[in-house]
């Protein structure tokens, strides 16, 4: 019988809080169980397990990016937008590190497919097909931003810039950078 007051939400919830302050690497369900103070068996009324739990955090933690996002990039178009959105991505990332490290894990396909991408989506295939790009280019513009966003942002958490240069002047140039890039994407004939 599930232990009153615990769920799967509960859960989840404590357990992206727990990675904010532990890291994400250090939330487990034993952990989590001492922090409700109940047997880790008890745990598995409520979660299937680690992978279980882990996919329930990204999913938490990648609803509340994108909600940031979308609230950033409501109304504005071009080189705002895309400001917007990295921002948004930049200052989730580095004010919640165990949430954000959470959204990087790998879920599994039939997750895939849940309202969190979807959102997820919507929102950044939206501001992309503002650039005037369609398919594979959307897939490889979203590739291009998730991959300089989330570089800069484990280099910047991990302390990894060490010149005298403020780091918020290079993270708007990467942004001015990335505005170009998507401004000017380069044309391939269509197979």
């Amino acid at each position: 019988m599930p232990r009153a007051g615990l769920s799967a939400d509960r859960l989840a919830e404590a357990a992206v809080a727990m990675a904010d302050e532990t890291g994400f690497e250090n939330v487990t369900l034993s952990a989590l169980a001492r922090h409700f103070g109940v047997k880790d068996a008890s745990l598995y009324s409520h979660v299937k397990g680690l992978r279980d739990l882990r996919t329930r955090m990204a999913l938490l933690a990648g609803a509340e990016l994108i909600e940031r996002i979308a609230a950033g990039v409501a109304g504005r178009s071009g080189r705002d937008a895309l400001a917007a959105y990295a921002d948004a991505y930049r200052a989730y990332a580095l004010q919640h590190p165990g949430r954000y490290a959470a959204t990087q894990i790998r879920i599994d396909q039939d997750v895939a497919t849940s309202p969190v991408m979807a959102r997820t989506v919507e929102v950044t295939y939206g501001l992309l097909r503002t650039y005037g790009l369609e398919e594979p280019d959307l897939t490889d513009a979203v590739r291009l931003l998730r991959s300089a966003f989330h570089g800069f942002c484990s280099l910047e958490a991990g302390g990894g810039f060490g010149a005298p240069r403020d780091v918020r002047a290079s993270w708007e140039r990467i942004v001015d950078a990335l505005h170009v890039a998507l401004e000017n994407w380069p044309t391939r004939p269509r197979a």
